[in-house]
């Protein structure tokens, strides 16, 4: 005999985090405390030091009550979505989990992956007594009728006891108590009592800026840091080969459940049914530093054997799409080739990708079309040739699980479409248009998906491939070939399938993919939803939509919140960076995509016609590249901000790294290629390397070039529709201890501050050290959807120090070699691209004569500011930052004087 079974329940609990009776003692301890305020004039600094606290009129509450408390519950949740554009990010305890604004019929497939069982009625169960066949049971009874229906019932509201006791959900199933679902894994945090008294001042220090600041920056937001936070859950499962598992928590994230959903998988007694393998681990507070999921990533890694760094580095260049959509040709898409190759001077890129539009209908993959791409011209196999001699590797687009209902493969072969329990095509759900998906449970499916891609590699030469609404492989449904098998089941033969066409060396970009089956199969991974020509969806579509659709907004999100994938699972794919006129982005919302992608380390794909690209916006794009191949951590992933998206990512340089030279074996230079791979390679995890603790912050740290010293790379953002004075703790903006202990170790005995230049901004100011101590916060005003990045250096007490320049946003890794003596510092920048700003410097005297000079000619240098003086044994201490303005015209030559730089004094 065979079932049919819908979900296995693999953990049903309660989450006890702190104890269930409050008594008056506690109660005491987490009183709201008043503090008194000091107002903070407006000034035109780069930042502006606060205290730690502002009073507020209404701060006299004196009873606590244990609905308020966060500190006896978690306070955050984090929400991982079904696949590549699925929501991901952090939902405080009580809110909603964002959804798609869009109906189900344009949606579900999008964002559908595993779900909790129905509340199921048994009919002819082995072992089931006649007079119960009808018995409704409670979750995880099993189905044998085939059918299904999913229930995801929100947790009902119910009177909270008078008595001063936690929540009490023990007594409802996991239906009724779901309010939260994550695909995959989840991190449920937790607050301190430290951190709830913070909290508590919120309207008193909002209430304190309104005074203080005038204008349209009336509003503060603080930042909380994940590594101040107090103990951790993580749950997930270490793959998603069987099953597509789900957690699930109640709204006060007390009551959890992990399923393993099957949804109609006909099994019998013969084969048996099991699950991927769970995972649970518990972290107490300050072990885990700035990411708590570090250890879950890696063994996920190491279980599925994932090699992101194995065959490639990241990727940069440029893909057709969302300046041509469809409309592409041969010559249109050949002349773009020219101009990028020309552009690699002052852009470098390795990787063109023809997206779609080179194809009669989705499925019918070797049908070009005639005008645009004629036979005589060679088709796809020249346009790929036409790529590799303009120096890039060729890409192209595909959906080998996917077909137009007008293709001839749809047509030919109606058995290979997917059906729903109704016996209908089963609904693929782009809002653009309707699609079949392909049923990669047939043999025949499989072969033909084989074929088309072992066509594009072999035969037309292309070295990556951007395979698209690849969850088309598994949609819902019971009209399948095979229901024996899973749709996690069958998602993860789809991709052995096509990395088996592929080859090893060519690499794979999955896009619209789920999650779990791809790691250790795709080289590249999309992590986010489209991005757009515009912050929100643009109309008609709903422009709450938190979801699926496009938007440079949904981009920026889930690059940020699926940061920590990158370089451990894949290299993160964030999509394309819109730099063009054409589109309704501000300059302030290019910048701040321009900085994410950049901090967060993954591919960098530019997609616009580069030769029509303006001066300012061509120069955001220099500024970038090239990309350093190292993650930024994200400081507040589980303390998400009122905007719903973190604002703090942090990345720090060293010189103190070993072997960080960028001179290749033979002798020659490295490239920015090989650089970047190198670079990942180090930092990412490997399980064939030794173990390296997350407080060593390696996968966070840029090698630069000797005589540069130690210094963080912070940005922050705004990503509120209006501007506010953003607040993060100034122990975000400091080097790691380990960069502040390489740099103490250089025999400076005086603290003489720091040294703090914003990037964008290209201002610098001096900060004392006693403003660093403690707990206080910093504040920068920024205008909505700004970013600007910040590098916080220790001042040195004898000799020159390089701060900074506005031609890469590390302030570092555009620096070749660097040495210094008490009266002078000489510099070598490289000069394997064009590229042109302001460098800035801090030279310890205060003498007016300074001797300058940039690529073998005199120049005058630009007094910015002068340090205080510091006396001690009778020595004096300080100096003067300056700047002087460089040009590098990319003779990519390591003779001549093409960006050298020296000063004496």
């Amino acid at each position: 005999p065979t079932i049919a079974l819908e979900a296995i329940t693999v953990l049903d609990g309660i989450l006890d985090v702190y104890p269930e009776e409050v008594d008056d003692e506690d109660e005491e301890e987490v009183k709201y405390h008043n503090h008194k305020s000091k107002n903070n004039n407006g000034n035109d600094n780069i930042m502006e030091e606060d205290d730690d606290s502002c009073s507020s009129s209404n701060s006299s509450s004196s009873e606590y009550d244990d609905e308020e408390c966060d500190a006896c519950h978690p306070h955050n949740i984090y929400i991982n979505g079904y696949q590549s554009w699925s929501y991901a990010g952090s939902v405080k305890k009580g809110e909603e989990q964002p959804t798609t604004a869009m109906p189900d019929f344009l949606s579900r497939a999008f964002n559908y992956g595993g779900d909790v069982p129905p509340v199921a009625t048994v009919k002819n169960v082995f072992d089931v007594d006649a007079q119960d066949k009808n018995a409704t049971t409670r979750a995880g009874a099993t189905i044998a009728n085939g059918s299904y229906v999913p229930v995801v019932k929100r947790r009902k509201k119910i009177d909270t006891p008078k008595k001063k006791t936690m929540y009490d959900v023990d007594d409802l199933s996991f239906h009724d108590a779901t309010f939260y679902k994550s695909d995959f894994f989840t991190c449920v945090s937790t607050s301190e009592i430290e951190d709830l008294r913070a909290e508590s001042n919120a309207a008193g220090i909002k209430a304190c800026a309104s005074q203080a600041d005038e204008g349209q920056f009336n509003n503060r937001a603080k930042t909380k840091l994940d590594e101040m936070g107090g103990t951790v859950l993580v749950l997930g499962f270490l793959s998603q080969r069987k099953q597509f598992g789900v957690i699930t928590f109640d709204s006060e994230l007390r009551r959890v459940a992990m399923h393993a959903s099957l949804q109609g998988v006909v099994a019998s007694r013969s084969t048996g049914i099991s699950t991927d393998w769970a995972y649970c681990q518990i972290l107490p507070s300050h072990v885990y530093d700035e990411e708590p999921m570090f250890y879950y990533l890696n063994a996920v890694s190491a279980y599925n054997n994932a090699k992101p760094m194995e065959q490639h580095p990241p990727l940069t260049g440029w893909c057709s799409w969302y300046h041509y959509y469809e409309n592409i040709d041969l010559v249109t898409l050949n002349d773009n080739f020219e101009k990028m190759s020309r552009l690699k001077k002052m852009i470098t890129q390795d990787l063109a990708i023809v997206d779609d539009g080179y194809i009669t209908a989705w499925g019918d993959w070797d049908s070009l079309k005639a005008k645009e791409f004629p036979k005589e011209s060679g088709g796809m196999k020249a346009l790929a040739d036409s790529i590799r001699r303009n120096d890039m590797m060729p890409g192209l687009w595909m959906a080998p699980f996917a077909c137009d209902k007008h293709s001839k493969i749809a047509k030919e072969h109606p058995d290979w479409i997917i059906r729903n329990d109704r016996g209908r095509i089963a609904n693929s759900s782009n809002c653009g248009k309707f699609f079949y998906g392909l049923d990669a449970t047939n043999p025949a499916v499989r072969e033909f998906a084989f074929t088309s891609v072992r066509r594009a590699v072999e035969e037309w030469g292309y070295d990556c491939l951007k395979l698209d609404f690849l969850y088309a492989a598994c949609l819902e449904g019971n009209g399948k070939y095979d229901l024996s098998m899973s749709r996690a089941e069958t998602m993860y033969l789809a991709l052995q399938t096509v990395r088996a066409a592929a080859g090893p060396n060519t690499f794979l970009i999955g896009c619209g993919c789920p999650i779990g089956p791809a790691i250790g199969y795709v080289d590249g991974m999309r992590v986010s939803a489209d991005t757009g020509p515009s912050w929100y969806p643009d109309f008609p579509l709903p422009w709450w939509d938190n979801g699926t659709l496009p938007s440079l907004r949904a981009m920026i999100r889930n690059s940020t919140t699926r940061a920590a994938l990158g370089h451990r699972w894949w290299h993160n794919d964030p999509d394309c960076v819109l730099l063009g006129d054409t589109t309704n982005l501000t300059d302030n919302e290019v910048v701040s995509a321009a900085s994410v992608v950049a901090m967060t380390g993954g591919m960098l794909l530019l997609s616009d016609d580069l030769s029509k690209l303006s001066n300012e916006r061509l120069r955001v794009a220099s500024r970038i590249f090239p990309v350093t191949g190292i993650t930024a951590v994200v400081l507040d992933l589980h303390n998400t901000s009122i905007s719903g998206i973190p604002s703090l990512l942090r990345l720090w340089c060293t010189d103190s790294i070993e072997s960080n030279s960028d001179t290749r074996g033979d002798g020659l230079r490295m490239s920015a290629v090989d650089l970047a791979s190198r670079n990942s390679r180090r930092a990412s995890f490997s399980p064939n390397q030794p173990w390296k603790s997350p407080l060593s912050r390696e996968r966070n740290c840029v090698p630069v070039a000797k005589g540069l010293g130690t210094w963080s790379v912070v940005s922050l953002s705004n990503w509120l529709d209006e501007g506010y004075i953003m607040s993060v703790p100034i122990v975000s903006l400091l080097p790691p201890s380990r960069g502040i202990d390489t740099v103490e170790a250089t025999g400076s005995e005086l603290n003489l501050g720091y040294h703090v230049f914003a990037f964008w901004s290209s201002k610098y100011i001096w900060v004392s050290s006693h403003k660093l101590d403690g707990q206080k916060t910093i504040s920068k005003r920024l205008g909505p959807r700004e970013t600007e990045i910040f590098h916080v250096k220790p001042v040195q007490a004898h000799f020159p120090q390089y701060i900074g320049s506005e031609l890469h946003f590390t302030c570092g890794y555009e620096v070749q070699s660097m040495s210094v003596t008490e009266r002078s510092i000489k510099l070598q920048f490289k000069n394997d691209s064009k590229r042109s700003g302001f460098v800035y410097l801090y030279v310890p005297t205060f003498d007016n004569k300074i001797h300058m000079t940039i690529n073998g000619k005199a120049t005058r240098a630009e007094v910015v500011t002068r340090t205080p003086q510091f006396s001690q044994s009778y020595a004096i201490y300080g100096g003067q930052v300056i700047r002087v303005f460089v040009v590098i015209v990319g003779s990519n030559s390591s003779s001549g004087n093409d960006g050298s730089l020296t000063c004496r004094y």
